[in-house]
């Protein structure tokens, strides 16, 4: 019996009704994410960003490369729902870029605040927290910096030294998420984002485009 068929079974009882035997089972599509999601941790940690391919996570889940896309639009979506990161990461940086480069450090730290506030930092803290002890949650995060997010938007600016630059952008945040979320100093922790983003925001700046 193919596993739909089953479903379909345990869904409906010998009267043709809905069988209470369906209660607590998940949906397949739940199954499906949740297998893609497992994978790529794994693959991801294993692997680094860059080595993964959309095909070997597929595998390892034992699932057709394809449901990759479909839920989670390729591998840079992918990656940010493994991290629970609320943004697609290249989304993020189109949307970012499309504003131009005059004031971009601004407007990425204003970004960065108004994806986290609402959560207290969310996943990120957790990341955050896990990096200092756990090596797969510091190549998450270094992966995050160096390949998915700052990496891209530092290469986007064609300026000298990329690397150094994302590397620095991620000091930056990382360090703003720590004392925001993690420590909640104050009085940085509880001030607006426009003042937290007007305050950082030229450090940022000169990190993208400035001289190092």
């Amino acid at each position: 019996m193919k596993a739909n068929d089953s479903t379909e079974a345990d869904a409906t009882d010998s009267a043709g009704n809905t069988a209470g035997r369906r209660r607590g089972r998940r949906p397949a599509g739940e199954d499906t994410r949740a297998a893609l999601l497992a994978a790529a941790r794994a693959v991801f940690v294993e692997q680094g960003f860059d080595r993964a391919t959309v095909r070997t996570i597929a595998s390892r889940a034992g699932l057709d490369a394809a449901m990759v896309n479909h839920w989670f639009g390729g591998k840079e979506g992918l990656f940010a729902a493994a991290m629970q990161f609320p943004v697609d990461p290249s989304t993020l940086v189109d949307e970012l870029l499309a504003g131009g480069v005059d004031d971009l450090g601004e407007r990425l730290v204003r970004r960065f605040l108004s994806v986290w506030d609402s959560s207290r930092g969310g996943a990120l803290v957790a990341l955050i927290r896990s990096a200092s002890s756990h090596e797969e949650a510091a190549r998450m995060m270094r992966e995050f910096i160096t390949s998915v997010l700052f990496g891209r938007l530092a290469a986007a600016m064609d300026s000298d030294r990329p690397e150094l630059r994302a590397a620095l952008c991620g000091s930056q945040i990382s360090g703003l998420a720590l004392t925001r979320y993690v420590i909640r100093l104050e009085p940085l922790a509880s001030a607006d984002p426009d003042t937290v983003a007007a305050a950082i925001g030229p450090t940022m700046q000169r990190y993208l485009t400035g001289e190092l």
